[in-house]
């Protein structure tokens, strides 16, 4: 019965074209701007100061470790933006009032919301991957090298655990969503200011330090941070190869205001901190969902 929910909806997904598109707006904007803007002012400003520590036979590579950040940004941002777009069916049928045609059907009420939150998760991942490989054929396009089958795995990882969080994330502000106007209103408010929480369109050091902690304690960014890791750190590596102690120190301060690492104060956050943020996301929010749907039906 399951399959079946888990699959109509993923029909109805993708036969909404218009739905898929939007879904997938935001992702479209933050590359339009990069490649139009924002990509060549990063390059030509860290390659500057390359120049300027005397490394500047690293700028003319510059680009790919400024385009292996770009892509691990935007597909953490894939991650909630399609998740969102994939729980529309839910909302949909609560204005359809097709929900009530559920609950007089065997069907019972833990497998239709669970059938919802199967297909965002599947939804999520598929349009998150297909983020990942259009960003990895934009890097390849630009002179840089794909990721190796080690960091594909290690991303897909990270990916996977970044879509269930963030469907925990959505579903519970779903739970307070019952018209497609309100849905398309939150649509547009998440897909502009998600470029922000992944520190996109301003790298987050160059944020004020109060924005910066509101960042940081968004659970999704902590996807950002691991996929940059992966990526960016693969980038210098081929870009730097073993640094020396200049490139060392440039490269502690690119991560420290590209957000490929997130300090409070002194404490540096580490890779296990980021993983169990987004673990402990998809755990405490489903479960605030799922009490609150309970007690919605208890009145009912």
């Amino acid at each position: 019965m399951i399959y079946r929910l888990v699959l109509r909806n993923l029909r109805l997904y993708f036969r909404d074209r218009a739905s898929v598109f939007f879904s997938l707006l935001g992702v479209f904007v933050m590359i339009g701007l990069y490649a139009l803007f924002l990509g060549n002012m990063w390059v030509e400003g860290y390659g500057s100061a390359l120049e300027r520590i005397g490394l500047g036979e690293y700028s003319a590579t510059m680009r790919f470790l400024i385009d292996s950040w770009i892509i691990a940004g935007v597909t953490a941002a894939a991650s909630i933006t399609t998740t969102m777009g994939a729980f529309g069916t839910m909302v949909d049928d609560q204005a359809r009032h097709i929900d009530k045609d559920f609950k007089v059907s065997p069907i019972k009420r833990w497998q239709l919301v669970l059938g919802y939150i199967l297909s965002s998760v599947i939804i999520g991942w598929m349009m998150s991957v297909f983020t990942l490989i259009l960003g990895e054929g934009y890097i390849l396009v630009y002179g840089g090298q794909l990721l190796s089958l080690l960091g594909w795995l290690k991303v897909l990882g990270i990916i996977t655990l970044s879509v269930f969080a963030s469907s925990a994330l959505i579903f519970l502000l779903i739970a307070f969503i019952k018209s497609p106007n309100a849905f398309g209103t939150a649509s547009t408010l998440m897909g502009t200011l998600i470029g922000f929480f992944m520190g996109v369109y301003v790298a987050i050091g160059n944020l004020p330090p109060a924005v910066q902690w509101v960042v940081k304690c968004f659970p999704i960014a902590h996807t950002g941070v691991l996929l940059r890791k992966v990526m960016v750190g693969e980038a210098a590596q081929t870009v730097f190869g073993t640094p020396d102690v200049i490139g060392a120190q440039f490269l502690k301060v690119f991560d420290e205001e590209m957000g490929v690492t997130f300090n409070f104060g002194s404490y540096t956050v580490p890779v296990w901190l980021h993983l169990l943020i987004l673990v402990l996301t998809a755990l405490v929010f489903f479960a605030l969902t799922t009490i609150i749907i309970s007690r919605r039906k208890a009145k009912d």
